[in-house]
């Protein structure tokens, strides 16, 4: 199963404490909790943790008297496997969609760096072939 895939693959849940732990780095359930809008019970955010880990997505290390929990899966790695998700969910697979949805999202001018940002990216994919 792909990441992007077991990813997808969370419970709203899950991926309210998966987000917390990205957001914030390793963290114990006190510290996920904190981290979370309209936070569940302690035992719930650690029932999560514990289903997490069991599905690979979490590790911890014992600290003190508390676990500290972490992802398994690096923040850039699960940003591109939660984008891939979304373009696959809502742009049907579309890329091109996908970007240009983004580009119209900002009523704001965009910076002339980011605009040669985009470009020099282009420029790249069309190199790779992509």
């Amino acid at each position: 199963m792909s990441s992007s895939r077991a990813l997808g693959d969370l419970s709203r849940r899950e991926r309210q404490v998966m987000n917390a732990l990205f957001a914030g780095g390793p963290a114990t359930v006190s510290e996920v909790l904190d981290r979370m809008a309209d936070p569940p019970s302690y035992s719930s955010v650690r029932a999560t943790l514990r289903v997490l880990e069991e599905k690979g997505h979490v590790e911890h290390d014992f600290e003190g008297r508390s676990y500290l929990y972490r992802p398994t899966l690096e923040p850039e790695r699960a940003r591109r496997a939660a984008l891939a998700e979304l373009v696959r969910t809502y742009f049907d697979g579309s890329v091109q969609n996908a970007a240009a949805a983004l580009l119209r999202m900002s009523d704001a001018r965009l910076p002339e760096s980011t605009i040669e940002r985009l470009s020099a990216e282009i420029e790249r994919a069309q190199r790779e072939g992509r």
